[in-house]
Parts: C-alpha cells; sequence; structure tokens
C-alpha cells in the first residue's frame, strides 16, 4: 500500500499536470458518479491536497473527488491520449489537452462538496499529518501520551491513521529504528526521551521520505552504498526488508517479526527491550 510520501509526491505530479488549466473530459468507472462527469470537465482544478494517504482533486466550483488508493490503487500521469498497457482497471480519469492523470484498481472514490468533507468518515477520524508543516514534534509527542493511544502497542499504533496519518509499514519500522525503541513497547512504557525519539522520527523518517522518493537511510551512507554499487533496494532503508542483514550501526542480523499482522523489521541490539540482557538478545 502507498503510503503517505508516495500520496503527496503523486499529488504533487497531478496537480503539475491538470491543475490550472481546461479540462476535455472527466472520467468515472462508477455508474453513481458519472452524473458529475459533465459538471466536472467544464470547470477547472485549482489544488491536489493530501491528507494523510487520501487525495482530494479540489475543482473550483466547490466540488472535489476523493480517492484514497487503498491495498492497490496507482496513479499515472501520461501525455493526453496515452494510456498504459495495464490489465489494471480504470477507475478515474482526467484529461487536459496535453496531460491525463489517470487512477488505477482503487475503489474508494466519492465526489464531495466542500461541506461534505468535513463529515466524511474518513477525514474526519484521520489524526495530524506529519507531512503538514504545522505539525511539530510537540504535537506528535502530546498524540503519544494521550490517553486514547498510550496504552496501546506501537506497531499497532504507528499504522492507525486516527492516531498520526501517513505512516505505514515501511515507515513504522523504520521509525522505531531510528528512535532506538523496541517493537513491543507501548508508549506508556517509553521514557520521555524516547516519546520524544518517537516524536522526532516520525517526523523526520516520514518527510525524508516524501523528498527522497522513499528513501529512508541516512542520507550520507546512502552515497557510500551507492558509490560501492549497492542497488536501491539494499540501500533504501535502515531495517525494512532486511531480515538476517547486519544491522548498518552495530551489524547484529536485523529481525523480523508480525506485528499487527504486518511484517516490521528491527535490530534487538540498537533498539533493546528494557530488562533483558545481551546475553539474552
Amino acid at each position: 500500500m502507498p503510503e503517505g510520501p508516495e500520496i503527496r509526491r503523486a499529488a504533487d505530479a497531478i496537480e503539475r499536470a491538470i491543475a490550472h488549466q481546461p479540462l476535455i473530459e472527466v472520467f468515472f468507472a462508477f455508474d453513481r458518479l458519472k452524473p458529475y462527469e459533465a459538471t466536472l470537465q467544464s470547470d477547472r482544478i485549482f489544488a491536489v491536497q493530501t491528507y494523510g494517504k487520501a487525495m482530494l482533486i479540489r475543482f473550483e466550483n466547490e466540488l472535489n473527488i476523493y480517492s484514497h488508493n487503498q491495498l492497490y490503487g496507482i496513479w499515472m500521469v501520461r501525455k493526453a491520449g496515452s494510456l498504459p498497457t495495464t490489465k489494471r482497471q480504470l477507475r478515474l480519469a482526467i484529461h487536459t489537452p496535453k496531460q491525463s492523470a489517470l487512477l488505477y484498481s482503487a475503489s474508494d472514490i466519492d465526489v464531495l462538496p466542500n461541506d461534505a468533507l468535513a463529515t466524511h468518515p474518513f477525514l474526519q477520524r484521520i489524526g495530524p499529518d506529519v507531512l503538514d508543516l504545522v505539525v511539530d514534534e510537540a504535537t506528535v509527542a502530546a498524540r503519544f501520551l494521550d490517553k486514547r493511544f498510550a496504552r496501546r502497542r506501537l506497531p499497532s499504533l504507528l499504522l492507525d491513521q486516527g492516531f498520526l496519518c501517513g505512516l505505514g509499514n515501511y515507515l513504522r519500522s523504520e521509525v522505531l529504528f531510528v528512535a532506538g525503541v523496541h517493537p513491543t513497547l507501548r508508549p506508556v512504557d517509553c521514557s520521555p526521551e524516547q516519546i520524544l525519539a518517537l516524536a522526532k522520527a516520525a517526523i523526520a523518517i516520514t518527510r525524508q521520505s516524501y523528498q527522497t522518493g522513499g528513501i529512508t537511510n541516512d542520507l550520507a551512507r546512502v552515497e557510500e552504498l551507492k558509490a560501492r554499487g549497492d542497488r536501491r533496494s539494499q540501500y533504501r532503508h535502515h531495517v525494512f526488508g532486511r531480515e538476517g542483514k547486519p544491522c548498518y550501526q552495530c551489524s547484529t542480523p536485523i529481525r523480523k517479526e508480525m506485528l499487527a499482522g504486518r511484517r516490521l523489521y528491527y535490530c534487538p541490539v540498537c533498539q533493546p527491550l528494557p530488562g533483558l540482557s545481551l546475553i539474552d538478545k
């Protein structure tokens, strides 16, 4: 599933391609949305915004196309009239004279007036978006300490869009590693220093991933690994996807666990469990 950084980068590309210019066609695959096609294609898009993993394509007539990629959805930007060769189902297409924005495979698509945004089932429940520049470390630290979240296990909490939106599976492994926090802990089990480290990592790692197209590893280390010939899949992350490979910081083999129904990677030395001796690890 694409996470917040990937959706934000897709939104950037879509906005560059189709905003502030005449539209020649809007296509919906769903019959319930087809009545909106003529209304939208006669208008203009002024912004493409993201809320975690959700996207809003905003029109000057105060209508909005809401979409959530879920597991399989994917956006593509193409030259006008150029469709990719794919077995995926086209769900939404917005065409301008020069370029097209195409959404394949997603099913969570709707058209919402501005006054319906605040009550949308997903938009009304999401937490602060860590890609939003107004969200700071104090805001995120306070979320960890909030009584609604403080006693939940971190692996499930970091996937909950109602806690912080935009985080997902690869990001939770990377955030926990950078913060040096063992994945079985709860916020209430963490020291004030660990809470601050989690808040800093949740913001920094997610924003770095957005800026670099998905790289969460230390950027100086990335340059060294690239220089020695490592592939992107080898240098992209600190721990995610690196089961059995040596930790970049201590050389201990990275472990993989299934936590909250998803795979999670961590270093047992750099992310120690309080009270556990090195012999036990």
